[in-house]
């Protein structure tokens, strides 16, 4: 044997002093780093798909939320009481609890039916006031107007006010599905 190849060797055995042991070592460390970078990685992945999740499962409940009031509150054909939606809001990550989302006007039409209007105005989307002397609705940006039916009154808005959904529930609570709709247009379009 040449005295540059037993050189080659004696460096080669310094590089890599254990041979097998050596190589186990490394690939066991490998292992180790790799499952513990899995659980950051793992968390970090949930993290940014969870707003993706959530918004697939669809959320919880019936989407109707319990007013303040009470059916027994609301006198049958009186004038229309202004009540302010509070709900928790999400917004991708983020919940904020007990948020003032809107509002909207109620009236007990029968002593089992109450209506509920949403208080934007489906021309700009501007809140809509009750006017007592006159019994109608009052937009003040544009002076549309609208009957204690929600039905427009002049040309100006492109539909009625947008009645929601209701429930009584145990006799005594109202209970409305609250959501808002795309202003311009005739069609009433949610927005989500």
């Amino acid at each position: 044997m040449s005295q540059s190849q037993s050189q080659s060797d004696l460096n080669h055995s310094e590089s890599y002093p254990e041979g097998r042991r050596g190589f186990m070592a490394h690939v066991l460390a490998a292992a180790i780093g790799g499952f513990v970078g899995l659980v950051p990685f793992a968390s970090g992945l949930a993290f940014f798909l969870d707003p993706l999740i959530r918004k697939r499962k669809g959320g919880s409940g019936d989407g109707f939320v319990k007013l303040p009031i009470t059916v027994e509150a609301l006198e049958i054909n009186g004038e229309p009481q202004l009540v302010k939606i509070i709900m928790d809001k999400v917004d991708a990550w983020n919940t904020y609890r007990n948020q003032p989302v809107g509002a909207v006007y109620l009236r007990r039409v029968a002593s089992d039916k109450v209506i509920v209007f949403n208080q934007r105005c489906p021309h700009l989307g501007c809140a809509v006031d009750y006017k007592p002397a006159e019994k109608n609705y009052f937009c003040p940006c544009h002076t549309s107007a609208f009957g204690l039916d929600g039905v427009k009154q002049n040309d100006i808005p492109p539909r009625g006010l947008d009645e929601l959904e209701v429930s009584i529930r145990n006799n005594t609570e109202v209970w409305v599905k609250f959501q808002n709709f795309r202003a311009t247009t005739p069609d009433k379009i949610p927005v989500a």
